[in-house]
């Protein structure tokens, strides 16, 4: 065990407490009194459109941002302090790696500045290049990688000194699907060992596979936050979807649609039914306004369903 765990806070705290979090940016506030707790064990996703906050709000848990209001403690202690630091591992978006150097150079480096040294730094680049896949490739210089082995390799540093919890930012951003799931398992490997994960995404099945929490941030608040399965049984009950796509004027489907009870963002209208018998009423109806459909399913709500309802626009906007 690493000397950095040994001097961490108690373990019974939360791994992340965010009390009443608010940041300005001059006249913009981009985050808004949020509050958000990660519970030992837990893989939370954020999940967020763009400018949601949840960049603010990452940058704040890490320490890099200060809070004007509120405060985050990491393991009981205030972020950005050399506790926190000690117990929290951060993978950001951006690759964070040394193209000229191998590996084991790259991981040795992250290792030391996180201040492991001797017998132990050796032993943690071992079980990171095992975990990431890229023991066969510990003396290979970083540049010579594929955008997956980088991916895996970031990830590798931002854990060296295996910390208790750890922010994941996008991290499957650009790879190929192979490498994907190899980022799966990796997550999935860190929780089975009592890693708490706050995990970001632009990918829907990825917080349903990995995540066993979800929260949502939209204009600088958390709007919904709990299992999955419990979002979607509190948005939509027990109905299904009907999501449609109809050719006409889009400002007179907008206003049917709204008055068949329905919602309609980014070209696509969605209709709560109870019965899938209700489709041909509604279709029938869409033929008197003169809208003719393009293409129609009906489909059991998902998690992004319960996104493009709170939000009113898809994830990867």
């Amino acid at each position: 065990m690493s000397t950095a765990l040994s001097a961490a806070p108690a373990v019974s705290a939360q791994p992340i407490q965010v009390e009443e979090f608010v940041k300005r940016f001059g006249a913009m506030t981009a985050v808004n009194g949020v509050s958000l707790a990660l519970h030992p064990g837990d893989c939370l996703g954020l999940l967020g459109p763009n400018g949601a906050g949840k960049t603010t709000l990452i940058r704040g848990i890490v320490g890099r941002v200060l809070p004007d209001e509120g405060r985050i403690r990491i393991f009981g202690a205030e972020a950005g302090s050399q506790a926190a630091r000690q117990v929290l591992g951060w993978v950001p978006q951006e690759l964070a790696i040394y193209p000229r150097l191998t590996c084991s150079e790259n991981l040795f480096a992250f290792g030391r500045y996180q201040g492991i040294s001797g017998k132990e730094v050796e032993e943690q680049i071992a079980w990171c290049l095992e975990w990431a896949a890229l023991t066969d490739r510990g003396n290979e210089p970083a540049r010579n990688l594929s955008g997956g082995m980088k991916r895996r390799l970031n990830m590798a540093a931002g854990i060296i000194h295996r910390p208790r919890v750890v922010l994941m930012d996008e991290p499957t951003v650009g790879v190929d699907p192979q490498s994907r799931n190899r980022i799966f398992e990796m997550v999935e490997a860190l929780r089975a060992q009592g890693t708490s994960i706050l995990y970001t995404t632009h990918y829907m099945e990825e917080a349903e596979r990995l995540c066993n929490r979800i929260a949502i941030i939209d204009h600088g608040s958390i709007i919904c936050e709990g299992r999955h399965e419990d979002l979607v049984r509190n948005a939509f009950g027990s109905s299904s979807q009907v999501v449609a796509r109809f050719a006409g004027a889009e400002t007179a489907i907008v206003e049917w649609v709204e008055r068949r009870g329905g919602r309609f963002a980014e070209g696509i209208a969605q209709f709560a039914v109870q019965h899938p018998s209700e489709i041909a009423g509604l279709l029938d109806d869409a033929s008197t306004e003169g809208f003719e459909p393009q293409d129609v399913s009906l489909r059991r709500p998902n998690l992004e369903s319960v996104f493009l309802h709170l939000t009113g626009r898809e994830l990867r906007d």
